[in-house]
């Protein structure tokens, strides 16, 4: 979503704009939405270092559910950019999507590496401080309800999307992803449920 939308703002701002994208159906659904006004590429390592050579500006849009981001650009190919260009990664929370990110504040919010200017600010939404409020409260407010009325094993027993959003549970990673980020045993939420640790 990040991704997306960052490309609807830059191609409304008159943005010459190029989306690499690893899911074929993915590509399929923002050719269609977007009406061909962006170029899309299969994401490889190959087709990022060409992309961003020429590139004024470079989004790291990328995100793994409950795991570290891959660090898909090398400092190798951060060398290959234009000099005063600048890389913006919202994938910084996951510890960034690039070997050069480190996380910065919105006090100081940049920093240079071999002439690429970086903009790495951990919880970027915190700039709209209102507004990404009122948005994240909308969203979450039916599952705190769920939660009140149901408990926390009850709302995850009968709300799959709640399940999908359990990282622990009675001292078991439940999260594939987060044990192997962390090198920890993973335990399926069922089974955690069911041998009564919770």
């Amino acid at each position: 979503m990040v991704g997306y939308n960052a490309a609807v703002i830059a191609l409304g701002m008159g943005a010459q704009v190029t989306v690499l994208e690893r899911s074929v159906d993915r590509m399929r659904f923002l050719e269609q939405i977007l009406s061909g006004r962006v170029q899309l590429l299969m994401s490889s390592a190959l087709q990022l270092e060409e992309a961003i050579k020429d590139a004024d500006l470079t989004i790291g849009a990328v995100l793994i559910p409950g795991a570290l981001a891959p660090k898909l650009i090398t400092r190798a190919m951060l060398g290959t950019m234009k000099e005063s260009s600048v890389f913006v990664d919202v994938a910084i929370d996951q510890g960034g999507c690039a070997e050069t990110s480190r996380p910065t504040t919105h006090d100081d919010p940049v920093y240079t590496v071999d002439g690429v200017i970086h903009y790495c600010v951990a919880n970027m939404p915190g700039a709209v401080p209102i507004t990404s409020t009122r948005a994240l409260t909308n969203v979450t407010l039916p599952y705190v309800e769920q939660l009140a009325d149901l408990g926390a094993i009850g709302a995850v027993t009968v709300n799959p999307e709640l399940a999908r959003g359990v990282n622990v549970v009675g001292g078991k990673v439940t999260y594939e992803a987060v044990a192997e980020a962390h090198g920890m045993a993973y335990t399926p939420l069922d089974d955690a449920l069911a041998a009564g640790v919770a």
